[in-house]
């Protein structure tokens, strides 16, 4: 066997003690696999003190982790820091720079500066390795370029984002509001103090703008995903939904058709029928849709130390292989900068919850604006009488371009009968 791939390792946090504790673990099968011994030779992280459940005496301890790529003895740099600048991208660059291997699970930083660290990657001839950045541990990114590298990949959607997978089944199950489930979820630790990036859709628009430059051959564009989180989800949406034969869950959905790229994260409806129905808990879920291979469905655990740390761990065996390959699945030259699509031109059915003034002739009003844009109605739920003279009014459109939804739903909003900003959602059609 050749001698060890030695590893540096910067950030011991959750996923980082993973990756220690697996190497430890599997260290035998490992081997056997990438064909040589996978070591970690140093680490860095702010608290040397901190106890994190796996011996890191034997390791070289390195207070500035910028230090580690000059280092003689570490051949790959791993980088679990996180964040999309500052030291994390400070150590990317000098890594790739010093023409050695890195692999990180940074989301944020290779949303916002992956097309760099590709191209700086290529230039040095080593590899740029990210499996753990989108879906924990589901193979995806390995599965999109390499597995259903000989398709045109025409759609690629599914569940990104655990926590509000997690917020949402739970509202669905137990019957409790989204603020009762976020705050639980806070203190079991699958929401962070603030939650932004995980209920504002942040955090699945950096996976999904990765997930379309590998699938379609684009340039990343993060600053296209048109994003909107499960803030105004209530629990009366849920239980519409199921009343009209869907879940609601947020959905990250790209597609590239007509020189353009369409990337939108977005809560949907989605039929019972659709296996991302059936996804639930802090579980994800992707869906790659392929001209040859057709359907295929990626589902596993999306965080959490073991996942995580097995994708890790899995770019390094890839490595000692001697595996290099592109990080967007062809080289940077050969990714074309698709500009945005026009969200507003997009075709399919919505749901439509307002809360409006329980009067007469409120119904006409609203139906007459929604059929002045050329918006049809295929289903109208209001049930009972409101106490305090409000009621819900639901409705779900039949196919339509979904430009005519906004503008008409800006007029209804306008109105002295609406006394809610109104709830849009798309339905899930494929």
């Amino acid at each position: 066997m050749s001698t060890a791939l030695r590893i540096g390792l910067a950030g011991l946090g959750t996923v980082g003690a993973g990756v220690v504790a697996l190497l430890d673990a599997n260290a035998a099968l490992i081997e056997r696999r990438a064909d040589r011994r996978i070591a970690v030779v140093a680490v860095s992280a702010r608290d040397r003190a901190r106890a994190r459940g796996v011996d890191l005496a034997r390791f070289e301890w390195i207070d500035d982790a910028g230090g580690l790529p000059a280092r003689d003895d570490v051949d790959v740099v791993v980088e679990l820091i996180g964040g999309a600048d500052g030291p994390a991208l400070t150590l990317a660059r000098a890594t790739l720079a010093a023409g050695k291997p890195f692999v990180t699970a940074n989301k944020a930083m290779l949303a916002h500066h992956g097309l760099e660290l590709a191209t700086l990657a290529e230039a040095h001839a080593v590899p740029l390795k990210y499996e753990a950045a989108v879906a924990g541990g589901i193979p995806v990114v390995k599965g999109l370029r390499e597995g259903a590298a000989a398709n045109r990949l025409e759609r690629i959607y599914g569940i990104l984002n655990g926590t509000c997978n997690y917020i949402l089944s739970r509202m669905e199950a137990e019957r409790l509001s989204f603020a009762a489930v976020l705050a639980d979820a806070q203190t079991l630790g699958f929401a962070e103090s603030d939650p932004s990036f995980d209920i504002d859709g942040v955090d699945a628009a950096h996976k999904l703008s990765i997930l379309a430059a590998v699938a379609f051959g684009a340039r990343i564009d993060f600053a296209g995903v048109a994003a909107e989180g499960i803030r105004r989800v209530e629990l009366a949406d849920i239980d519409y939904a199921s009343a009209l034969g869907f879940r609601i869950r947020l959905v990250g959905l790209a597609s590239a058709d007509d020189g353009a790229m369409f990337q939108r994260v977005h809560p949907c409806l989605v039929p019972f029928a659709h296996p991302l129905a059936h996804v639930d808990g802090a579980l994800n879920a992707v869906v790659a849709e392929g001209n040859f291979v057709g359907r295929l469905l990626f589902q596993g655990r999306g965080a959490g130390a073991g996942p995580t740390a097995s994708a890790v761990v899995a770019d390094l065996i890839d490595i000692a292989r001697g595996e290099v390959g592109p990080a967007f699945a062809m080289p940077t030259a050969r990714l074309q900068p698709l500009p945005p699509a026009d969200a507003s031109a997009q075709v399919g059915r919505c749901y439509i919850r307002l809360t409006v003034a329980d009067r007469i002739g409120v119904l006409a009003e609203l139906t007459r604006e929604l059929g002045d844009a050329g918006v049809s109605i295929e289903s109208l739920i209001q049930r009972g009488t409101a106490s305090d003279g409000e009621v819900y009014v639901v409705m779900v459109t039949h196919s339509t371009v979904h430009g005519r939804v906004a503008a008409a739903l800006a007029k209804i909003a306008a109105s002295a009968s609406v006394t809610a900003p109104p709830l849009m959602l798309h339905i899930l059609d494929f």
